[in-house]
């Protein structure tokens, strides 16, 4: 019981911060709605147009920017990126790291606290405005849909009943 309480309280955590990374932007709505356009490639990154898409044409890395949820082999995956940071809450391990370019491409570099090595290098599959696919160098391959700032995802399991809990005695 108190291991699952301890994993909730993790996982909330967690997402609040995700949430927290996410939240900041400007009050104009014009400048928020150009930050979630796909960018185009920088000059002297190569040539092309980068749509932010996988598929032939390199990832921009702005197109990561938000949070990112879903569920992999049925436990919940929490990925935030702001600024070229990364946050990420998986299972029971929390990482963060960087978004590095790797030959010309955009891949998440993390480290976990609990030295868990799933999730530390992570090639980006692809990327639009609503779903990001990371294949991690550890074996595992999320598939998550972006989060829309402010708000709670839908569709993810709660937390359990914790109605049983003791009640702590007062001082």
């Amino acid at each position: 019981m108190t291991r699952s309480l301890r994993t909730g309280a993790v996982a909330v955590a967690a997402l609040a911060a995700s949430f927290a990374l996410t939240a900041c932007g400007s009050d104009d709505p014009k400048k928020d709605s150009d930050a979630d356009a796909p960018a185009s490639a920088t000059p002297g990154a190569g040539g092309g147009e980068g749509s932010g898409e996988s598929g032939g044409g390199s990832i921009d890395a702005a197109a990561l920017e938000g949070t990112w949820v879903g569920l992999t082999d049925g436990k919940n995956v929490t990925v935030s990126i702001a600024s070229r940071k990364v946050a990420l809450v998986a299972d029971q391990s929390v990482c963060q790291g960087d978004v590095k370019d790797m030959g010309g491409e955009p891949m998440l570099a993390l480290k976990c606290t609990d030295g868990g090595t799933e999730r530390t290098m992570g090639a980006i599959d692809s990327v639009d405005g609503s779903k990001l696919v990371v294949s991690w160098d550890g074996g595992a391959k999320d598939t998550l849909a972006k989060a829309e700032a402010g708000k709670l995802p839908s569709g993810m399991p709660s937390l359990p009943d914790l109605g049983d809990l003791p009640e702590v005695p007062a001082p």
